[in-house]
């Protein structure tokens, strides 16, 4: 198994999705950041569960040589979505992107089938797009 595969397990153990892992710097710190989800959204307890559950793990299996600090947090309510994962984890909220066309699309991502998603778009009513016909997406928040 990898280092991700086990942070997927660990958080759904807890009731959590994982959304992504990165290592991103910023000034001289090296951050390994966890994004996690959760149905209603991601509390700071979870987070803080969470953190507790995976900093073991990374003890005996750092994710980079040297040191780094680990991140567990909340995506944010308006997220890029890259993978299928990202995909279904967002299932039911509004997104908002453009395919290589330069097509673009707004609307409720209604479910994930297979290698496509399904929006209930604004302009178009509901519409399949393959996943690989996508260039960018995010989610949104209507306020």
């Amino acid at each position: 198994m990898s280092l991700e595969s086990d942070i997927k397990s660990m958080v759904e153990s807890i009731g959590l999705g994982l959304y992504d892992t990165a290592i991103v710097t910023e000034g001289e710190e090296t951050i390994y950041r966890i994004s996690v989800i959760a149905e209603g959204g991601t509390s700071m307890e979870q987070c803080v569960k969470a953190t507790h559950l995976i900093s073991p793990l990374l003890d005996v299996t750092p994710p980079i040589s040297g040191e780094y600090r680990l991140e567990v947090s909340s995506p944010g309510i308006e997220r890029k979505l890259k993978t299928l994962e990202n995909f279904k984890l967002s299932v039911g909220e509004n997104i908002r992107g453009a395919t290589m066309t330069k097509e673009k699309f707004l609307g409720k991502l209604l479910r994930v089938d297979g290698g496509s998603i399904v929006i209930d778009d604004k302009e178009a009513g509901e519409r399949t797009i393959a996943l690989k016909d996508i260039s960018k997406a995010r989610t949104f928040f209507e306020w």
